[in-house]
């Protein structure tokens, strides 16, 4: 029985850590670029991409979101002109997703937001001297 109830004690440690710091990004980048965490961290995953035009399934796979809800994401930085949706050369069901200049320097003025919360949240607590 404690082991269990340390799983569930540290299950709920993570919960909150993870709800205090998506709370914190989301304010953040929200009042200073304008952006939500989930199209933050799109960006963030199109600037990391292996190939210039992922495609949307790709991304979906990669992050926490489901393919809808990147799909509506997608569509509001498209919006703003920093992704540009394209079919798939070799599969026109599918549809790649590319980051534009614009985006690109989004992104950049956004990650020093980005890693200044998460340092905030993340950084390792002081060891007790003793």
């Amino acid at each position: 029985m404690k082991a269990e109830a340390a799983l569930i004690d540290r299950w709920r440690e993570l919960a909150t850590c993870y709800n205090k710091l998506a709370c914190a990004l989301d304010r953040a980048l929200q009042d200073a670029h304008g952006l939500t965490m989930s199209e933050y961290e799109t960006l963030d995953r199109l600037v990391d991409a292996q190939c210039d035009k992922p495609r949307m399934q790709e991304i979906a796979a990669a992050m926490y979101l489901s393919q809808s809800a990147l799909s509506r994401t997608v569509a509001r930085l498209e919006k703003q002109s920093y992704v540009r949706r394209d079919l798939c050369e070799f599969d026109r069901r599918g549809v790649v997703v590319a980051i534009t200049d614009a985006g690109r320097r989004c992104h950049a003025e956004a990650r020093e937001t980005h890693l200044k919360i998460l340092a905030e949240h993340l950084a390792p607590s002081p060891q007790p001297v003793g």
